[in-house]
């Protein structure tokens, strides 16, 4: 009966902690935690202009649209002045795209287009036809087509009513950009090979080394950690010729990466996330409440018969203190999270009072994590 109870007393314990999530490194693929070095994407960014608009454009003041319009307007042939020009269905645009590794020329990305002006929606325009540009100032892309955005916005305009939803001044064009240049580097170089860890440890680049040494010991140390970020690999012989195929193999090699302790929390919504390495010292943690409460009293004074005085209106104050029963628990040296949740519980700590008492821990040193508030 004793072990029953004491079963599911510590089920409630853990059940009162629903806010706390706890994290331990588990086996995972290469795949997961690294990535190949040259395998990478490329920004590229255009300036253009959106024609269409239902009087939702650019004002008349705005110097780049009317100038990016005389431009192209001169470029067919056609001469105009722009203190004549009229078009608040034309609004100035930024259009950016990611270009993805290995895309070939011919293939479409997305863009987003992002007004640059005052225009009060793009909704329903067209972009017309804007290169795109990586850092190196080449035309990697070449974008146009209709605009789709995802808000609206309605009402009278100035000082009338007024509703918006989302960003109606930022759209998109799905495969609306032609691939016109491939960045494409080639694979395997000099028979060598990089990985590029995502988190920078040194313990698992040196598990990721020996996990490759492992799985091809037929052809001796063929991966070595140059660094706690990067894993350098040398391609067997009979691999030169299918570089992919010993690359897809490589990413599916099992692997348990490390984890610097930690602990992280949300003050706004009270959630707690701790790693498996989080470990604590022998401390003692004390946790209560002291409520105090003032009260003021009106009292009247009356002056005594036939003395001819006048009543007086006097005011007393009465501080009432109530202490709540403070709770105190002593937290052994542990190297197991669930000690520590066990402790908080015991004290009738909430998720946020765990916040501040774990950052007490930490001012003590009496916690071995790094602690991180998002």
């Amino acid at each position: 009966m004793k072990k029953i109870v004491a079963i599911l007393t510590l089920m409630s314990c853990l059940m009162l902690f629903t806010s706390t999530v706890f994290a331990e490194s588990a086996v995972t693929r290469i795949k997961d935690i690294a990535k190949v070095q040259g395998v990478r994407s490329n920004q590229l960014m255009g300036y253009g202009l959106v024609v269409g608009l239902p009087g939702t454009g650019d004002d008349d003041d705005t110097v780049q649209m009317i100038q990016s319009t005389v431009s192209m307007l001169e470029r067919f042939g056609i001469t105009i002045n722009a203190a004549d020009l009229d078009t608040d269905n034309v609004a100035a645009v930024m259009v950016t795209a990611t270009l993805p590794p290995f895309v070939r020329e011919g293939d479409t990305i997305d863009v987003t287009i992002s007004s640059m002006g005052n225009a009060e929606s793009i909704q329903g325009g067209t972009l017309l036809q804007t290169p795109l540009l990586a850092a190196d100032g080449e035309v990697y892309a070449v974008a146009q087509g209709p605009v789709s955005t995802g808000g609206f916005v309605v009402g009278n305009g100035g000082g009338g009513n007024r509703a918006q939803k989302n960003f109606p001044t930022v759209g998109t064009t799905p495969n609306g950009a032609i691939v016109e240049r491939t960045v494409e580097d080639e694979l395997g170089k000099n028979g060598q090979l990089s990985l590029s860890l995502a988190q920078v440890d040194f313990t698992t680049a040196t598990r990721v080394a020996n996990a490759i040494n492992a799985a091809y010991f037929q052809y001796g140390a063929i991966a070595r950690a140059a660094n706690p970020g990067r894993v350098d690999i040398r391609i067997p012989p009979g691999y030169r010729s299918n570089v992919v195929g010993f690359i897809s193999t490589i990413e599916s090699l099992p692997i348990r990466p490390d984890n610097v302790a930690k602990v992280v929390f949300s003050e706004r919504t009270g959630t707690i996330v701790m790693g498996g390495d989080v470990t604590v010292d022998e401390c003692a943690i004390t946790q209560g409440g002291l409520s105090i409460k003032v009260q003021r009293y009106m009292n009247a004074n009356q002056p005594s018969p036939f003395s001819f005085g006048s009543t007086i209106v006097t005011t007393s104050e009465d501080a009432e203190i109530d202490e709540e029963k403070s709770n105190s628990i002593v937290l052994p040296a542990t190297t197991s999270v669930s000690d520590i949740v066990g402790a908080l519980n015991a004290v009738g700590a909430t998720p946020r009072d765990c916040i501040s008492i774990l950052q007490a821990m930490k001012a003590a040193g009496a916690i071995h994590a790094v602690l991180e508030i998002i």
